[in-house]
């Protein structure tokens, strides 16, 4: 068994543990990082990359479908779904084989293999070639997290998929059952229903896109259900029955009635659960709460030396949040003085069509939590360059304390919400108040006008509506 020393080692190759690696070699110190799967991790290669590559293409079939509206002409629109698959894949490989680069570039060393914790500061790695140890003082954990699958309702990767079932679909579903409204679930209903499949979305709270505000929740339900999705809230599945070659019979629970309905596939997306098995965690004296690491604001365990980011330390299960908290990690390691990361200025992005953004709070948790607020919206359909593109379908909504003047929140639903989105985050972290944002000088023509008219609404002095 060959032994190996480190500065750190970095047990998870995701967009947390990656980052992490590269800002630790910047700052000088000898780094690892281990690997079981594909560098990159589920971000790169099943999550977030490949999944916008294939919404994309649904865009653009869309846009195709639109082209007499441009004075433009489009006949025989079609798709093919391998080739639309393969692009995605391509797209996953070209940025998982990038992270190979810089590992390189950095000096850091890679271990493909599977990591096991047997004392602090100590990583075996089982890798094809026997068992490795690297000994560091410091290692961080960023080994992510996986589906959570319900009993009755996992995926068989035949009629029942998963996100990365759905990544490589074989075939296009005629009828589809997506179980869970959340950003996984939503954008793959988006791809689907966009390409011509009878979409149903199930899900058990009481309106789709739980996390969101409700007025935005309600948009994007009267939105989607204008493109033709179905959409149970308050319901539940509570059995598939499966039949081979044929398709699937859900029992759907709904204002306590059980009804029956026939889809040939179903998507699970309810959700998952931290990578915290066959580790050591618990021996070491690590605290693990429904699936994931607790940790202090520092992405400390409590274990001397041991720190966990990104999704195996919990919500919010974002890439851009895990990569942060590497960062931050690599600084303290380094004896610098980081601030902890901030998830109330964390935006969530959930890409279909209409693209919906978000940072802060809602309308309902900041009075909720005893601000007294001024809300004010701003329809794309008053903006010129939204109503140029073809795109005058959306809002956009922010909510400040009254007494402060703090924006508490942003909720945006529309074309290009994600890449908006930004700007409020921006604003939050300088904590800006509407102060400066009246008075910034928003370029024109632009989408984000309807930032700063929103802004102007809350104050009574929108100019547009």
């Amino acid at each position: 068994m060959a032994e190996h020393g480190f500065d750190v080692v970095v047990v998870g190759a995701g967009p947390g543990g990656y980052v992490a690696a590269i800002r630790a070699a910047q700052l000088g110190l000898k780094t690892a990082i281990v690997e079981r799967e594909t560098l990159g991790g589920i971000c790169l290669n099943w999550g977030c990359i490949p999944t916008k590559a294939l919404l994309r293409s649904a865009e653009v079939f869309h846009l195709m479908h639109r082209a007499k509206e441009f004075g433009l002409k489009a006949e025989g629109i079609g798709y093919d779904l391998p080739a639309v698959v393969a692009r995605s894949r391509a797209v996953a490989k070209q940025l998982s084989s990038g992270i190979g680069h810089l590992m390189k570039k950095n000096k850091i060393t890679v271990f493909m293999g599977t990591a096991f914790l047997p004392k602090p500061g100590t990583v075996e790695v089982t890798t094809e070639k026997g068992k490795e140890t690297l000994t560091a003082k410091h290692v961080i954990l960023a080994t992510g997290a996986r589906a959570r699958e319900l009993p009755g309702l996992e995926a068989d990767g035949d009629l029942v998929w998963s996100y990365r079932h759905a990544l490589v679909a074989k075939r296009m579903p005629k009828k589809l059952l997506v179980i869970g409204s959340g950003a996984i679930g939503i954008e793959f209903a988006s791809f689907f229903n966009t390409l011509g499949t009878d979409v149903t979305v199930v899900e058990v709270m009481d309106r789709i896109l739980p996390v969101e505000d409700a007025e935005i929740s309600a948009f994007a339900k009267k939105s989607f259900v204008k493109q033709g999705m179905k959409i149970l809230e308050k319901a539940a599945v509570k059995k598939l029955d499966r039949k081979p070659g044929t398709g699937v019979t859900a029992h759907i629970e709904r204002d306590g009635k059980v009804e029956t309905q026939d889809f040939d596939t179903v998507i699970s997306a309810v959700g998952i659960v931290g990578n915290v098995e066959d580790l050591g965690l618990e021996a070491l004296g690590v605290k693990i709460d429904r699936t994931h690491v607790v940790t202090d604001e520092f992405c400390r365990t409590g274990v001397a030396g041991l720190y966990a980011i990104g999704d195996v330390a919990g919500a919010p299960w974002l890439a851009h949040k895990a990569s942060h908290e590497g960062v931050m990690v690599a600084e303290l390691i380094a004896g610098g003085h980081p601030h902890p990361i901030k998830p109330g200025s964390i935006a969530g992005c959930t890409y279909c069509h209409p693209q919906v953004a978000s940072v802060g709070m809602t309308e309902e948790k900041a009075k909720a939590a005893g601000h007294s607020v001024k809300v004010g919206h701003f329809p794309f359909i008053g903006n010129g360059k939204a109503i140029a593109m073809g795109e005058a379908e959306g809002m956009v909504k922010t909510v400040f304390d009254a007494g402060t003047g703090e924006l508490l929140g942003a909720h945006m639903i529309g074309a290009e919400v994600t890449e908006m989105i930004q700007g409020y985050i921006v604003g939050r972290t300088l904590e800006t108040t509407e102060a400066e944002l009246i008075e910034t000088v928003f370029p024109h023509p632009t989408m984000s006008e309807m930032m700063h008219e929103a802004v102007l609404d809350a104050y009574g002095r929108a100019l547009h509506i």
